[in-house]
């Protein structure tokens, strides 16, 4: 997975939906946070993997696909407004369920919030991608996705 080229695209994106929008640079990394949080709860839900009380188990690996990406895109941009865009991650295969890795996210989220360090960053984007994987995405899969999804939010001229 080419990290500088998605970090690129993704920066380009925000600065274009930056310009038509007018918003208070001391909050914006706690509505991106918060926006990150909400695609992830997005993404829980259509993997139907907490739904615990239903019979219905159809899910539709398309819009998986399409909801794991808008929460990358909230990865990213995050990674940007700390800086952290240097960065290299190491896929670190797991044996927990679907369920537990979302839980686990959420608890990284906090953890970023709490002290947006590099190192949290970092695990954060990891297990992230561990999730991707456990979704059944390969990362040639999650990065042509991204690439779509970059070009039609372009065309649209922005937002998520």
């Amino acid at each position: 997975m080419n990290l500088m080229k998605l970090f690129e695209l993704q920066e380009n994106l925000d600065q274009r939906i930056g310009k038509g929008i007018s918003i208070d640079k001391t909050s914006l990394i706690s509505k991106k946070t918060l926006a990150l949080q909400v695609k992830m709860a997005q993404l829980a839900n259509e993997t139907r993997c907490f739904n615990f009380w239903s019979n219905n188990k159809t899910i539709n690996k398309d819009l998986i696909l399409k909801s794991y990406v808008n929460s990358l895109c909230f990865m990213l941009t995050l990674g940007i407004e700390k800086g952290f865009t240097d960065i290299s991650i190491k896929i670190k295969p797991n044996e927990y369920d679907i369920t537990s890795q979302f839980l686990n996210l959420y608890i990284d989220i906090n953890d970023f919030v709490i002290s947006s360090s590099k190192d949290h960053y970092i695990t954060l984007f990891e297990d992230f991608i561990s999730l991707g994987n456990k979704l059944g995405f390969s990362l040639k899969e999650i990065e042509n996705a991204y690439y779509y999804n970059n070009s039609f939010l372009i065309k649209k001229s922005g937002c998520y």
